[in-house]
């Protein structure tokens, strides 16, 4: 893991499509991206990308705002999709 100072704005999953389009593999896992106790930004990648990190991290400003579920996602969630839904209204959800 990689220190680095914390943006005002962290979205990890952002950030983490920012690095990955950059060729900064770091993984979708979870701990990947982490604070440590004293509030600074722990990245998982490999070190010799620190100084490319540093860059892409500096200018991180992450969309903070709670993204709302879709449909599918709502349905997701109770392990049903579209088109089990579908059959369960038009069938009589037997």
């Amino acid at each position: 893991m990689i220190k680095f100072n914390k943006p005002e704005n962290l979205n990890g999953k952002e950030l983490r499509d920012e690095l990955n389009a950059v060729d900064i593999s770091i993984s979708y896992e979870t701990g990947s991206v982490a604070l440590d106790s004293e509030g600074f930004l722990l990245l998982d990648i490999d070190a010799s990308k620190e100084s490319e990190a540093q860059i892409i991290v500096q200018s991180h400003n992450g969309n903070i705002i709670p993204v709302e579920p879709t449909i599918a996602d709502k349905l997701a969630s109770v392990g049903l999709d579209f088109e089990e839904l579908k059959a369960a209204i038009l069938g009589g959800g037997n």
